[in-house]
């Protein structure tokens, strides 16, 4: 079943769904990165703005939707799941506990990230990077790379549509690489325009917009 825009990387048949995650049917995976759980916890505790605590409810609640929608096995957080150390240890506990359901009966891998705090007692495995057959998954791209799924850019693509102009997160893929949207609901992005993004990506790269129905176009330099 079609779910989301359907591609292939290295003969893996993947599908980018509208809401950021990764679909490989073949292997009941879903993956998603950059939720960074506790944002907001983490900008009041700096000093920041106050913003609306609800962020991981929100992407959990979308999270479970898809694991729903696509009865998932397994799920691979590519990195970034937490915006810091405290920002993971402080999760209330009812999070806690709806994190513990969304595994159950899961294979669940949490990738290393830069903002990652290492293992957490919430379950699932910690890896650095998987590999699963010709894929590989980690946090940041490497150069050069094949058959690789990273994260980390949080990029987002801009599109012409109906004579105004819309910039979602985005997939970026290219013969060798995809680099993954940010999932979490108060995370940034950075222009496909922009450096490193387009040093990283190959001229034939293609950008696949997020939303309810995902759009692929050739990647905005």
């Amino acid at each position: 079943m079609n779910l989301g825009y359907e591609f292939q990387l290295f003969n893996a048949r993947l599908q980018a769904l509208g809401s950021g995650a990764l679909w490989w049917p073949d292997r009941k995976l879903i993956c998603v990165s950059d939720l960074h759980l506790g944002k907001s916890e983490r900008i009041a505790r700096r000093g920041g703005a106050a913003l609306p605590p609800y962020e991981t409810h929100d992407t959990l609640t979308r999270l479970a939707d898809d694991l729903e929608r696509t009865g998932a096995q397994c799920v691979v957080c590519l990195g970034d799941s937490f915006d810091d150390v405290h920002a993971a240890m402080s999760l209330p506990a009812q999070e806690q506990h709806w994190i513990a359901r969304l595994q159950a009966g899961r294979r669940w891998i949490w990738i290393e990230g830069n903002h990652d705090p290492g293992p957490l007692d919430l379950g699932g495995s910690h890896q650095n990077e998987l590999r699963l057959g010709p894929l590989t998954f980690r946090h940041i791209a490497a150069i050069p790379s094949q058959g690789e799924i990273s994260g980390h850019y949080h990029p987002k693509a801009t599109l012409a549509l109906g004579g105004r102009t819309v910039s979602r997160p985005a997939f970026l893929f290219d013969s060798d690489k995809l680099i993954m949207p940010a999932f979490g609901t108060y995370t940034g992005g950075l222009h496909s325009t922009s450096e490193p993004l387009r040093s990283i990506m190959q001229n034939d790269a293609y950008a696949i917009l997020t939303g309810p129905r995902p759009t692929a176009i050739p990647m905005p330099r």
